[in-house]
């Protein structure tokens, strides 16, 4: 019983000693800013990281000049070369809750994608695009860093044969 409450006063303060660590961080930082006229509305688009590269993860924040109170929105995402388009609901931030926001987002390919906003609220509709340049994926290619990163994976394979074949022939004398 005495080791289980000891067990069970670990584990608490582990998890409260752990948290204070997570609430340390600044919930979203933005580096760069664009402005974007939707309508009568003037639009301050934020980014985590600057510039944008391929692959990479950033937040992504909208600020509607007067807040975000009595308005809606939707924003439609273009991939360069491409006419589809991924239209969704602007929604709150999960870690800014007072803007709109994407969070930790990563854009799949390199070249111009087009953001189309549009906007209602109390000055009525409106829309406006941002055409964002993406930088090519920082690094070496994909296939390149997976083999590199795979090399202990083999090795480590490789020790546990070995290992085995060798304790396997001490058996069986």
């Amino acid at each position: 019983m005495r080791k289980t409450v000891v067990a069970l006063l670990g584990v608490v303060g582990l998890l409260l000693g752990t948290s204070g660590t997570a609430l340390a961080y600044e919930p979203v930082n933005v580096v760069h800013t664009e402005q974007v006229q939707v309508g009568p509305y003037a639009l301050t688009v934020g980014f985590s990281t600057w510039p944008v590269k391929a692959l990479q993860s950033l937040d992504f924040t909208f600020v509607p000049e007067g807040g975000i109170e009595g308005r809606t929105g939707t924003l439609a995402q273009g991939k360069p070369g491409s006419q589809v388009r991924k239209i969704n609901p602007l929604v709150r931030h999960p870690r800014k809750l007072e803007v709109w926001g994407l969070d930790v987002k990563s854009l799949s390919v390199p070249g111009d994608w087009r953001f189309e906003f549009t906007i209602d609220g109390a000055d009525g509709p409106g829309s406006g695009v941002l055409v964002l340049p993406v930088h090519e994926q920082p690094g070496p290619p994909m296939g390149l860093s997976w083999a590199i990163s795979s090399l202990p994976l083999f090795g480590l394979v490789a020790l546990v044969v070995v290992a085995w074949r060798r304790t396997r022939e001490d058996t069986s004398v």
